[in-house]
């Protein structure tokens, strides 16, 4: 009996965390530059003494979908889309690198390029880049920015450092929403990489999928707590059965 119970619960507690991530990304459907997560999950049998027959869900590696988001031109200057795989470098707000596909710049009270969340675009010399005042800024297919003041020539500020995971150099979604080496490790810069000017890429969550998927999920953690009050009735009429037998 307590097989079932067991597998029932941890089944219930699975569906209740696809759940969540499903809600998580129909909420982003509108976020730009937001990467849809995903969660699976294995059945695993409990180690032990008389417990081999026990079998939980444990979740798998969870990763996220790299399909790219949809293209949204809006002829800003300090809006840029990442071409291809890659992603911008900004400094997150415990100091270390982090990546981000939202490339919705603008430049704060210091003169520093940020993100929408304040935090400092990084440069390929991994340093934040510092705009003077005054000045007109443009970013160039390459992500080199460059910055006019008045009618003097135009200067270089640096290129904002884009990155492109590969097989041996992973990113995983932190708490922060933004992604890290899977190892802890800052990846190099990439030469090749190079961003749309004017245009943001849009979420890549599919609003119609997650809000099936959230009905499909309801659904199987209903049948789970069936189980486990079926479990429930034949357990008492077991104990019935024992208490007329004694």
């Amino acid at each position: 009996m307590d097989r079932m119970i067991y597998t029932a619960m941890t089944g219930a507690n699975a569906a209740m965390h696809r759940q969540q991530v499903l809600s998580n990304n129909l909420a982003n459907v509108s976020t730009p530059g937001f990467r849809a997560e995903l969660s699976t999950f294995r059945a695993v049998p409990v180690n032990g003494d008389g417990s081999s027959t026990r079998v939980y869900s444990l979740e798998a590696t969870a990763g996220h979908l790299d399909a790219p988001g949809a293209v949204n031109p809006t002829g800003r200057n300090l809006d840029v889309l990442a071409k291809g795989q890659s992603y911008f470098a900004v400094q997150a707000l415990d100091g270390t690198e982090a990546y981000t596909r939202a490339g919705a710049f603008e430049v704060d009270a210091d003169g520093t390029l940020v993100n929408a969340q304040g935090l400092p675009v990084l440069s390929d010399g991994d340093a934040p880049i510092v705009v003077p005042a005054n000045a007109t800024v443009d970013i160039a297919g390459s992500g080199m920015v460059t910055a006019r003041v008045g009618d003097q020539p135009p200067q270089e500020l640096g290129r904002i450092k884009l990155v492109t995971p590969d097989a041996d150099n992973q990113l995983a979604r932190g708490g922060d929403g933004l992604f890290r080496g899977t190892q802890g490790q800052q990846l190099q810069a990439d030469a090749q990489a190079g961003v749309q000017s004017g245009a943001l890429e849009g979420s890549n969550v599919n609003p119609i999928e997650a809000m099936v998927g959230m009905i499909a999920v309801a659904r199987q953690f209903e049948v789970q707590m069936r189980m486990l009050q079926n479990g429930e009735a034949n357990d008492k009429s077991a104990a019935q059965l024992l208490s007329l037998n004694g």
